[in-house]
Formats: C-alpha cells, structure tokens, sequence
C-alpha cells in the first residue's frame, strides 16, 4: 500500500522538476561539486514539498531562492575545509558529452568551463550568487534580492565589486571549439614525444597549471607560473602516466575537449585546457580520486 502522507505530490513533482536543471545548474557553478549540488537540489525539493502553495507567488522564483541561500550557507560551511584542504583545490570536472551527461543537466558554456569556476573562487559566497544570477543566468535586481535577501541597491554594490574581480583576470577572447580542439591535439602531441620546446610554444607566456590531488594522489603544491616552468613540470609529471595499461579517452569536460587518463581501467586523472589568443592560457589536471568517481569508464 503506497503512503500518501509520504508519497511525493504528482503536482508539486512536475511542478519541480521543469526547474530541476536550472537548479543543479545554478548549484553546481556555485559549489563545483557534483554531489553538493545533487544534495542542494535535493534539498529545494524537500522544501518545496513542505511549503504552502498559496505564498509561492512564482515557483521558479522560491526555488532558485532556495537553492541559492542553501549554496551561500554551503559555501560559507565549507570555507573551513577549503583552508585545510591539501594542495590546491579545482572542481570537480563534469562530463557533458550528451551521450555521458546521464540527465541532460547543464548547458555547456563559458560559465561552466573549469577556468571560469576557478575564477570564481575569488568572490565570496553572496557575491558569487549575485554574480551567476546577474551575468550568466540573467536575472533581474528583484529577483536577485529575493533570492540572496539582499536589497537591490546592495545587490548592484555587490555585482559591482565582483565583476571587478573577475573581469580583472578574464582573457578577452575565448578561442573557438575547433581551435582548442587543436590546441589540445598538438598538446597531447608534444607531451607524447616529450618535446619541451613544442610545448612551450603552444603554451601562452603567464600560463598557469593547477593540480588537485587532494592529499589522496600526486599533485603540486602550489599554481605554476610562466611558459618555461609550466612546460618543464608537465613533462616531468606525464611520465608518471606513461605506464602500458594506460588509456586516453578524448570527452567534452565542462564545456570544451578535455582527457581522462586511465590506468588500469579507472580514472586517474583528469586533463582540461583553457584556451585563447590561439594558446594555452591555463592548464587544469584533477588527479583527487574522489572527484574522479562519476567519470565514464575506459570504454563505452
């Protein structure tokens, strides 16, 4: 016999899921952790079941307040851990080849691509709120207000303040999907045959390279600055991949071409580039087995 008390409401559950992909959208660009964000979406779910019906004058609106405010306070939890988290700390990278992306979750543009999530982390929890409403999901000042319980007034001392932050470090152009496509190709080229200076010359002059490892695999320390020094750690950290149970599979990762190396059949790291100006201005490796769990097998 099925509960009723308990059963989800069919009307609430429709009314919900036409919003499920913004939110986890939202929640995502927020948090850069797959499962946080399933657990924020989760958790707007449950509040929207419990809420009255008759003081929710727009559904999209209670439940991107919701999922925001359970974002900055997760943010704001979190903070702590960031601090005591070994190494540098990247998002978790997401898979959004459509025949991988299991619900068909997030829209792949430049606000989804690991440099711009990087870039992020130099807000605050409310600013980056603010921010993602304003400039990627374009949502006007009331709402933004409502949805982070902030004025309007403040809400644009906010985005003013953020976009002074982002912007500051944001290259101009972006290159197109054919030319970071072979931007990667000839970066997987000159790895390969170990050809530093190939290497550099794909590489822009203030490149930097992140690693995560999270404390749980190899990574280093500290951002890398600079074509010469860039060049000379990604040669001399590949060949800790140049095993001969080692696989390579070419998937779009957060919007653009990336490569997730296998061993022995598990993911062992995680490969993203950020491309413009025809070069390689960031280089992005998730080596945290952790956050490497969710990516598609060897083969598919």
């Amino acid at each position: 016999m099925v509960n009723t008390q308990s059963a989800p409401n069919q009307s609430a559950l429709a009314a919900f899921d036409e919003y499920r992909s913004l939110l986890f959208s939202i929640a995502y660009r927020m948090i850069g952790t797959i499962a946080d964000a399933e657990d924020m979406v989760q958790e707007a779910f449950l509040r929207w079941q419990a809420a009255s019906r008759e003081d929710v004058r727009s559904v999209k609106a209670f439940l991107v307040a919701i999922v925001s405010r359970l974002s900055i306070n997760h943010l704001q939890s979190a903070r702590v851990q960031r601090e005591q988290y070994v190494g540098q700390w990247l998002p978790e990278p997401m898979v959004t080849d459509p025949a991988n992306d299991p619900s068909h979750r997030l829209s792949s543009d430049e606000s989804l691509s690991m440099a711009f999530l990087v870039l992020l982390e130099k807000l605050t929890p409310v600013e980056r709120a603010v921010f993602l409403l304003r400039e990627v999901f374009d949502y006007d000042y009331a709402e933004i207000a409502e949805a982070v319980g902030r004025t309007e007034a403040n809400c644009r001392q906010i985005l003013r303040r953020a976009k002074e932050h982002v912007h500051s470090a944001r290259p101009r152009f972006t290159a197109s999907a054919l030319e970071h496509q072979e931007l990667l190709a000839e970066f997987l080229r000159t790895t390969d045959d170990g050809d530093l200076d190939g290497l550099v010359a794909l590489l822009a002059n203030e490149v930097t390279l992140h690693t995560d490892g999270g404390g749980k695999a190899a990574a280093l320390p500290n951002v890398i600055y600079g074509a010469g020094n860039v060049g000379r750690a990604i040669l001399g950290g590949i060949k800790k991949f140049a095993v001969p149970d080692r696989t390579i599979r070419v998937l779009e990762i957060n919007g653009a071409a990336g490569i997730v190396i296998y061993v022995d059949g598990q993911p062992r790291s995680a490969l993203m580039l950020h491309t413009a100006d025809r070069r390689i201005q960031g280089i992005y490796f998730v080596n945290n087995p952790t956050k490497l769990a969710h990516l598609p097998p060897a083969r598919s």
